[in-house]
């Protein structure tokens, strides 16, 4: 569903990925682990195409969109939430999510409230809040919920683009252990068919969630395997990711 081959980037005398190749498929969950300056958001910027790769492919549904903008490669099933917020404080929980549904459906124009009145915007809506567990603040003004809120709903305007592959960049970033452990049943509620690249640094939440985990160090990979094969890395354990006892 999701591939790279032999991935490069480099800016200036920095090397920040080395020939990364990855492979995923449908309906895979995996897990990129990783020390800080390891090349991790750095390879989604290349995947979604805000940046370029000085050489290396990139395939979605085995069609190569390497040189695909971000908006073409939205369009064809690649969607991410950010570390950070980017929502539309402004607006309510329902009209951030809808805009992204009229986007992906073509309704958005200038005029966008009509969009949100459309029946198949309005589905979306609805079946992302569920998804997500927002059905409680759809009529609450962004700028009006909690941090913890605002990551949830990260999530869902990535889902109601209907994506085909959903990135995300440390979900549970900034979070407190309770709103993790609801991000960990959040993620395994969503649909098993959905293939998921995710970004963490919450060894409970890797583990609970991923098939596949893969680290990068100095942007190249290091490990690709199994949960249990990581866990039993001492590779792992001992250069890289600090103790496994309590993961």
């Amino acid at each position: 569903m999701l591939e790279t081959r032999n991935l490069d980037k480099s800016f200036g005398s920095i090397h920040v990925t080395r020939d990364v190749s990855l492979k995923l498929e449908r309906g895979e969950r995996r897990v990129i682990l990783g020390p800080n300056g390891a090349g991790k958001t750095t390879l989604f910027n290349l995947l979604v195409g805000e940046l370029t790769p000085d050489s290396g492919d990139i395939l979605l549904a085995g069609e190569d969109v390497t040189a695909l903008p971000v908006a073409l490669r939205s369009r064809r099933g690649l969607s991410r939430s950010y570390q950070k917020n980017t929502l539309f404080d402004g607006l309510t929980v329902e009209e951030n999510l809808g805009l992204a549904a009229a986007v992906k459906a073509g309704h958005a124009t200038r005029l966008w409230s009509d969009s949100l009145t459309r029946p198949e915007v309005r589905d979306t809506v609805a079946e992302v809040a569920e998804q997500v567990r927002l059905m409680p603040y759809l009529h609450a003004r962004v700028s009006e919920i909690s941090y913890g809120v605002r990551r949830q709903l990260e999530v869902g305007v990535a889902l109601a683009t209907r994506p085909l592959v959903l990135l995300m960049d440390e979900p549970t970033s900034g979070v407190g252990p309770e709103m993790s452990r609801g991000f960990h049943d959040l993620l395994n509620d969503l649909p098993r068919d959905l293939t998921m690249l995710i970004i963490e640094h919450d060894m409970d939440l890797a583990f609970d969630v991923a098939d596949t985990i893969t680290v990068l160090n100095y942007g190249e990979v290091v490990f690709d395997g199994l949960p249990q094969e990581a866990r039993g890395s001492k590779l792992l354990s001992d250069i890289y990711l600090g103790s496994w006892e309590d993961a």
